[in-house]
């Protein structure tokens, strides 16, 4: 890490190490066109055509290198950027829309406990103490015995063994799929917060500009993703009923389409960006409201 004191004409940009986000976050990377070979011994790279120094650390740990540190950029999960109190230090970029899943309470699914008020004055096991702290304490002020103090104790992996090993009640901790929760013989009794991958910046950055570009380059890759591009074809006095089926993303875009014959009727051609998941349906409605040559092409990338 010394290296980066010799950085002082590239932007920092903290990404994940390892874990659930840092597959991801390299595929966006490769998608925004930053360039980058990282050895296996090294938690920093240069990237060959951007002034970018990438920093590999700890997701738990990037608000606050991005919050107070010198890091320009970074990708972290909402639920780190809450834990580590850095909503105000840092300028919340985009949602990128991956690594979604819910820090909940789980309590054993054999035992009695169906509600967190159960669980005042109890033994809690999390490696998010502040925001179960917050939690509890909310439920401590409303608690028909207002003495009780409930126990919140940080253990930084395997939370989920910690009921059946006898040092927890009940757990706080990060449920994607749920399953290896319910193979620890546990049950989701609320959810605290719901979270997903950020691009975060420093309010202090040294390289709007550049901030800028990365921000707009990892948008076009997350619409790139979501939308496909419809083309199709239609008589002009079609055209009200057919752009309120594909209006596009923010438009659609028409064009008049050459009259082989002066008697012809006019014609235009459309292009409109469809949500991925919906096509299908799309091209069944503008098939019978008289659009045709209806095409569908794929978006690589964009900027929007």
């Amino acid at each position: 890490m010394d290296l980066v004191n010799h950085l002082p004409d590239r932007l920092l940009f903290a990404v994940p190490k390892k874990g659930r986000l840092y597959e991801k976050c390299c595929d966006l990377l490769n998608g925004a066109d930053i360039k980058f070979r990282r050895s296996n011994r090294l938690d920093i790279a240069l990237s060959t055509n951007l002034p970018i120094a990438l920093i590999f650390l700890p997701a738990a740990d990037i608000p606050i290198f991005v919050g107070e540190g010198n890091c320009d950029l970074g990708i972290t999960g909402l639920d780190q950027i809450e834990e580590a109190l850095m909503n105000e230090h840092t300028t919340d970029l985009l949602d990128l829309k991956f690594g979604s899943c819910k820090l909940q309470i789980q309590v054993p699914a054999d035992g009695d406990i169906t509600s967190p008020e159960q669980l005042v004055g109890k033994k809690i096991v999390s490696s998010f103490t502040r925001l179960s702290t917050d939690y509890f304490k909310k439920l401590e002020k409303v608690s028909e015995d207002s003495e009780l103090t409930t126990h919140i104790r940080y253990v930084g992996g395997s939370v989920e063994a910690s009921c059946a090993l006898g040092v927890a009640d009940a757990i706080v901790d990060l449920v994607e799929s749920g399953e290896t929760m319910k193979a620890a013989g546990l049950k989701p009794i609320e959810t605290v917060l719901s979270t997903s991958a950020h691009l975060i910046s420093s309010k202090e950055t040294k390289f709007p500009e550049l901030v800028e570009v990365i921000r707009q380059r990892f948008e076009g890759i997350l619409a790139a993703k979501q939308y496909v591009l419809c083309n199709f074809n239609a008589p002009r006095r079609l055209l009200h009923d057919l752009l309120a089926i594909t209006p596009g993303r923010r438009s659609a875009t028409v064009s008049s389409l050459e009259k082989r014959n002066p008697e012809d009727e006019d014609w235009v051609a459309l292009s409109a960006m469809v949500e991925r998941n919906a096509i299908g349906d799309k091209m069944d409605q503008l098939k019978k409201a008289g659009a045709t040559d209806i095409l569908v092409l794929e978006i690589n990338n964009c900027r929007v």
